[in-house]
Order: structure tokens, then sequence, then C-alpha cells
């Protein structure tokens, strides 16, 4: 699985996240995102839901996506990807 890094724009820090799955709706970028290797993850891992908030040419900026509609829109089709793999989006 690929890896990336993100920096926290409140505290700078460095976190590295799997990139789990990947899709565009509605002309959104969309990635499941998990600090686990999705290869060890658990039912106790956690993932979140980026949507990318850059324009292009510029660097990738992604931010959490909070609106609960969205959320559970974006979740639904994550679990359809998800479907044949051990990993379930709740």
């Amino acid at each position: 699985m690929e890896e990336i890094i993100m920096t926290d724009q409140e505290t700078g820090e460095e976190i590295p996240f799997y990139i789990v799955e990947e899709t565009t709706l509605n002309e959104k970028h969309y990635l499941l995102v998990s600090t686990d290797d999705p290869d060890e993850m658990t039912e106790e891992s956690e993932a979140a839901i980026l949507y990318e908030v850059s324009e292009d040419g510029e660097e990738s900026v992604f931010a959490t996506v909070e609106d609960e509609e969205e959320l559970d829109a974006i979740a639904k089709v994550f679990a359809e990807l998800l479907d044949d793999t051990d990993i379930s989006v709740e």
C-alpha cells in the first residue's frame, strides 16, 4: 500500500498514513486512509476519509470530511469498493 506523509496544519507534526482506497465522486477526490498498514489492520484500527482541497498545480492538500451526509455517502462508496476485503467502513 502507498504511504503518504501529511502535515498537521495546527501543530506542524508529520503523520504517516496509508492509502487504503481512493475514489472520485461529484468531481471531488477522496482518500480512505489509516495510520495502520492495511495488511495489518485489526477491528480496533481506525481510518479517516479525506478530500482534496488543493487547486491543480499546487501541492496536494487534504481535509477531513466533517459533513455527516457527505461522510455517510462516501463511506458507502468505500464500503462497496472494499466489498471483497476484510476492511469495513462504518
